[in-house]
């Protein structure tokens, strides 16, 4: 990565009453494909709708390029390419018809505009569907006619705001790889908001948002990192009376997370059976794994990844 693309710094926004982002800070380097990740409700979407330029910050800077996104914003759209959560085509278009009008939208028209049609068309495998009107298309060939839209004008910066919604678990895997060709043939940046951990798990570098608030950032494998090994969840009957128990004969932090007791320790598989041998009626069930991003939620926050929000944003 040669060096900050984007830079943001304190960006803060509220609904009325609810904040929905609190002095968020972060940057995004050139050909990264970046993400941003939080549960439902923790800032993803007003983090898109800031960094497309459909939203100024109340407070903070946002610079793409070194371009001030948020006093010049129409100086930053057209080196944008944006896809939504909710689909964006013209359902009585033809896909090529939909590339085609957006292109025009950006100012492009004859021989530059076609070529560049024909060419997003091949990328994405979409010759064979070119005359045929977007409504009549399965949820994985809508997107990838969104994404070829979205890169006619040939951005700077690709955002997609929760762009596997809706799709089967193959349409996922052939947009990341799409995606991933973009990156590493043509250097595209590309920013993603996603509430699915394994999504995160692909990105270069993820950003955890919760509450409104940068929970933490790194590379999956720096994350993961942060745990202090292996994790051993445990169920029971009485999870507290056995979290006390455990704590107080082998001196190890034990988490409750709902009705599960979660200890983080190096060499998890040996220490399984001193806690089986110690507290045989009390453990009802204990796996084993190895940290994953949704471990790293649990750790920093106290809760699980898909649980309510409550009264921030």
């Amino acid at each position: 990565m040669s060096r900050s693309w984007i830079q943001i710094e304190e960006i803060s926004y509220a609904y009325r009453e609810r904040a929905a982002l609190q002095k968020v800070s972060f940057n995004i380097n050139q050909g990264e494909l970046f993400c941003v990740v939080g549960p439902n409700g923790g800032g993803k979407s007003t983090t898109f709708k800031i960094l497309s330029t459909l939203l100024k910050p109340q407070s903070g800077t946002v610079l793409f390029w070194g371009e001030d996104g948020v006093t010049h914003p129409d100086q930053i759209r057209p080196h944008l390419g944006v896809v939504f959560q909710s689909p964006a085509l013209d359902k009585k278009l033809s896909v090529e018809e939909n590339i085609l009008y957006h292109g025009k939208l950006y100012g492009l028209s004859g021989a530059r505009l076609k070529n560049k049609v024909r060419d997003l068309l091949q990328r994405f495998n979409l010759q064979d569907r070119a005359g045929e009107k977007t409504e009549k298309l399965s949820g994985g060939l809508k997107r990838r006619v969104e994404i070829a839209k979205s890169l006619v004008a040939e951005p700077r910066l690709l955002i997609l705001d929760e762009p596997t919604t809706g799709l089967d678990p193959v349409s996922r895997r052939e947009m990341w790889t799409y995606l991933d060709q973009l990156r590493k043939q043509d250097g595209l940046t590309i920013l993603f908001t996603t509430h699915l951990m394994d999504e995160a798990e692909t990105s270069s570098r993820t950003l955890f948002l919760d509450h409104g608030r940068v929970v933490t950032m790194g590379t999956p494998a720096e994350l993961k990192q942060q745990l202090g090994g292996d994790v051993i969840a445990l169920k029971s009957e009485k999870p507290q009376a056995l979290k006390e128990a455990i704590e107080k004969k082998f001196s190890v932090p034990v988490k409750q997370v709902d009705e599960e007791l979660r200890i983080e320790k190096s060499a998890g598989a040996q220490f399984i059976p001193s806690l089986i041998e110690a507290f045989p009626h009390q453990i009802l069930s204990v796996t084993l794994g190895k940290p994953t991003l949704e471990d790293l939620f649990i750790h920093l926050t106290g809760r699980r990844f898909g649980a309510e929000q409550g009264g921030a944003a």
